[in-house]
């Protein structure tokens, strides 16, 4: 074979390589970025510096993007600035929140992550009857969250000790620094079975039924049928409830 004869065929190849490789990045999908808040503890999540380690919601965040044909990045991002970073599309979707603590123009996706809103007492203090009888008392929770059901309850009489994350606010429970807080069913039952919380509790007081949803970016590259279609199918089959599973 000619020199000549020799260059012509590695760049006819080149060409072919080159138009395969813009073929394949042409047809891959872009990511679907899931924002976690870096302050989640598990069963949540799991977060070590820039990297979302494990969790309920990087499970679930893979399971919908797989059923959306796409690969999950998981990026974490301060508590303070999630609506503000799903509105500016630094990420495209965030689950197990309510539209009323997240403000922003998202999407909602259908109510479908169950947890319940309980109120938790020490046996060493007298179990309340209601809510009411609260007022006045320090109620351990956590930094930014809303708990319109006691704020409707207690008004002025709704006296929060924040705590910085859930595990925390239980660990004050533990202490004696609180003796009421409130918390989801999901963590509790989880820090229980990790043995972070050893206390002896009164039956818990169920303050809300909540079912928690996705919200998607203005700039998803999904839109929220997709979304629905891709939960309807996760609910179906079982596979969310076996995810819950994991974290019971």
């Amino acid at each position: 074979m000619t020199q000549t004869g020799f260059r012509r065929r590695v760049g006819r190849l080149c060409g072919a390589v080159a138009l395969l490789a813009s073929f394949v990045c042409a047809a891959a999908p872009p990511p679907l970025v899931l924002l976690i808040d870096t302050s989640a503890q598990m069963p949540q999540a799991r977060v070590e510096g820039d990297r979302v380690v494990e969790g309920l919601h990087l499970d679930l965040g893979r399971a919908l993007a797989r059923r959306l044909g796409r690969e999950l990045v998981a990026k974490p991002v301060p508590r303070k600035r999630l609506a503000e970073a799903l509105q500016r599309g630094e990420g495209d979707l965030l689950c197990d929140y309510l539209s009323e603590w997240v403000p922003g123009s998202f999407a909602w996706s259908r109510p479908f992550i169950p947890d319940q809103a309980l109120l938790v007492s020490a046996a060493t203090a007298p179990a309340p009857a209601g809510l009411s009888a609260l007022a006045g008392q320090p109620v351990g929770t956590v930094r930014g969250y809303v708990y319109p059901e006691m704020s409707e309850a207690l008004r002025d009489g709704f006296k929060r000790d924040d705590a910085p994350d859930a595990a925390t606010n239980l660990q004050k429970l533990q202490r004696g620094r609180v003796s009421h807080a409130l918390t989801g069913r999901r963590a509790l039952g989880y820090q229980q079975r990790m043995g972070a919380v050893r206390l002896a509790l009164h039956p818990p007081l169920v303050v809300s039924e909540v079912l928690a949803q996705c919200a998607l970016s203005p700039t998803a590259p999904i839109d929220v049928n997709a979304l629905n279609t891709a939960i309807q199918g996760l609910v179906a089959d079982g596979e969310l409830n076996r995810l819950l599973a994991r974290y019971q």
